[in-house]
């Protein structure tokens, strides 16, 4: 399973917006910051705003923020929404097989993709800011780091650490 590119850069707004939480981004400074498109980002947080994840200010002294708290954005939804196509194969999407009736391949990537999304759904936004990760990912970012702020609670629940996936795609969106 591959995520688009818009679903990264969608996550990545979130994250952005989730650390900057004591005041207004600009597009271009999100853009500036992961070395990213400003015209995809424009795309990207027009949806975020219509999905009400981004509150939007326009005019001078405008921006962006979040329009909810972070622990109330779940990445499992997130991706939900800004994935065009979560078909792993064209079987899903209704599309022709030769041997669709007595395929096992269908249920398993179909019980594949239901694990990859509710291990997603176990995520929010300040999941991922949280155990003192916020204050690295800010200096990254060129953000200012204030002590922490806008990192969450240690999960309770977190294991190890997972391996970090590619992130690219082959699909722009829009």
């Amino acid at each position: 399973m591959r995520l688009t590119r818009y679903t990264d850069y969608s996550l990545r707004t979130l994250i952005y917006l989730g650390l900057n939480d004591t005041g207004l981004s600009s597009i271009a400074e999100i853009a500036r910051a992961y070395g990213i498109s400003e015209s995809h980002l424009t795309k990207v947080v027009h949806q975020l705003g219509r999905l009400g994840l981004v509150h939007t200010l326009r005019g001078r002294g405008g921006g962006l923020r979040l329009a909810r708290p972070p622990a109330e954005i779940v990445v499992g939804a997130v991706v939900r929404q800004t994935e065009e196509d979560l078909a792993l194969v064209e079987c899903f999407s209704g599309g022709a097989c030769a041997i669709t009736a007595p395929c096992r391949l269908r249920r398993a990537l179909g019980e594949a993709l239901a694990a990859f999304l509710a291990v997603l759904d176990g995520y929010t936004l300040a999941d991922l800011l949280g155990d003192g990760a916020a204050p690295d990912l800010a200096m990254l970012l060129g953000l200012p780091v204030v002590g922490g702020k806008g990192a969450a609670a240690p999960r309770s629940d977190a294991g190890g650490t997972a391996p970090t996936p590619d992130t690219g795609s082959r699909d722009e969106r829009g």
